[in-house]
């Protein structure tokens, strides 16, 4: 069995070796951090071995007027850079690399090839992959009841052993004086609603007012929604949910609005927010409820495997969870799926908490913020690390190579290696190293030229896309295929 808090510990470590670039700057920039990490048989029959293969952090997404200057936007820009997101296309170049090495050579540790169907590949026995993420998804598995627990002050967590045994808080708080007797009556703890700039919410603060705070604070909590004051005018419980700054999908049901617990309705797909603009990317608790029905590999690699790739766990870090409403949001919309091709099914993760904290999230941050270092906010940077031997780190920033110039924008030179674009040249490379006669069927035909011909001419993995989308998804947007015909 797994156990989060090793994973929790194992992916915060290799962050810890990475270097220093695209770094959130310590006490005033926060991130996410999402990581795929590679299951397989230990030394001992008994054991296993864990890996981290790919690697993630990331919180912005650009809106549509900050696409690619020559509008192939899809070929050449990251639109989305949440970690979760930044995980899983890093572990797709992974697997590409150990795709090249099975066909050229047959050497990897992943794969072998399948006696079952001709030019198809399997994973080695005992090989699994685990997806972990610092926080839950942005979008419908953040949509979480308040509790008891998250409204009490609590130090944060400074270390690895210090989370052990520690499950009843979420956050981290900022402590006030111990207020004497008759200032007990009038403290109040305030709980408010952190998001990124982009609005996406990622933490709840709570912080105690002073005693010189309190009228105005008492004032505020009259109003605020939500709140179920008693007779004394004390506010002990607060009946809220956590909050997303994920939209509702345009054509589809909104958000009620109301206060407290009816702010949001639950189970809708919604798009990330820009930098004050609406984008193009589904939330991450879409993305992952998605990948339990089509699997994670996407479909340029679904040409040469025999069957999808899921998560066989899913382990979110310490932060405010609940594993009913992550169910709901990864699981439950996709359950009744029916009418799958071979090698796809709804494969739902186990799903895991730690109590280990990622020491750069939001709540982290805050608490050791200091005077001085100006306000606390997302850290502007996406790091991106896989294990491949060519270029295995790959910083951005707003969808292209961190650092680039204005000049390269929309060029080769301004790519990340997890673009569209050069996901698809390493994609024709590992065709090119696959003698013709072990090609898959799928891709024996000489009318396959562009991006969009190679995803389409995967007609297993669009079936089930097309399955998912009809039964669960109708509202999902659909990419220009114009923007994908590039070679």
């Amino acid at each position: 069995m797994v156990n989060a808090d090793e994973i929790a510990k194992l992916c915060y470590g290799r962050f810890d070796e990475l270097p220093r670039r695209g770094k959130p700057e310590a006490g005033r920039e926060w991130t996410l951090l999402a990581a795929v990490v590679k299951v397989s048989p230990g030394a001992q029959s008994d054991t296993v071995k864990t890996e981290v293969v790919s690697m993630g952090t990331g919180t912005k997404c650009i809106g549509q007027t900050n696409m690619s200057p020559n509008g192939d936007f899809k070929r050449d820009v990251l639109n989305d850079s949440h970690a979760e997101v930044i995980a899983r296309r890093g572990c797709v170049r992974y697997l590409m690399q150990e795709l090249y090495r099975a066909v050229s050579c047959g050497d990897s540790s992943v794969f072998c090839v399948s006696e079952e169907q001709q030019g198809k590949w399997k994973l080695q026995p005992g090989v699994s992959f685990l997806f972990f993420t610092s926080h839950t998804p942005c979008g419908d598995a953040s949509i979480i009841p308040m509790t008891d627990s998250q409204s009490q002050p609590r130090p944060p967590v400074p270390s690895v052993n210090a989370n052990k045994g520690n499950e009843s808080g979420q956050d981290c708080k900022r402590k006030a004086e111990e207020p004497s007797e008759g200032q007990k009556t009038k403290l109040l703890c305030l709980e408010g609603q952190g998001m990124s700039e982009e609005g996406d919410f990622k933490h709840t603060l709570s912080q105690c007012p002073s005693t010189e705070t309190v009228s105005h604070a008492s004032a505020q909590l009259e109003i605020k929604p939500g709140l179920h004051c008693d007779g004394a005018g004390l506010c002990p419980q607060l009946s809220d949910v956590h909050r997303t700054g994920a939209k509702c999908v345009p054509g589809g049901p909104a958000d009620p609005l109301r206060p407290g617990d009816g702010y949001h309705s639950a189970g809708l797909l919604r798009v990330k927010p820009g930098r004050g603009e609406p984008t193009q990317s589904l939330s991450c608790s879409d993305k992952l409820a998605r990948w339990t029905v089509l699997g994670f590999q996407g479909a340029l690699l679904s040409h040469y495997l025999q069957e999808a790739l899921y998560f066989r766990f899913m382990v979110v870090g310490k932060c405010p969870y609940s594993k009913e409403v992550m169910h709901r949001a990864l699981v439950a919309r996709c359950l009744q799926v029916s009418d799958l091709p071979a090698g796809f099914s709804v494969c739902p993760p186990v799903l895991l908490q730690s109590t280990l904290e990622f020491p750069f999230s939001q709540t982290q941050t805050e608490c050791h913020h200091q005077a001085g270092q100006g306000r606390v906010s997302p850290c502007g940077a996406a790091i991106s690390w896989c294990n491949v031997t060519e270029q295995p780190l790959d910083v951005t920033a707003n969808g292209y190579k961190h650092g680039v110039t204005k000049k390269v924008l929309g060029t080769v030179k301004a790519r990340s290696r997890l673009c569209k674009a050069e996901l698809f040249r390493s994609f024709l490379s590992l065709v090119s190293a696959t003698e013709p006669s072990s090609l898959p069927v799928s891709l024996r035909t000489a009318h396959l030229h562009t991006y969009w011909e190679y995803k389409q001419a995967a007609r297993s993995y669009q079936f089930s896309w097309q399955q998912l989308r009809t039964q669960v998804f109708p509202l999902w947007p659909r990419s220009d295929r114009n923007l994908l015909l590039f070679h």
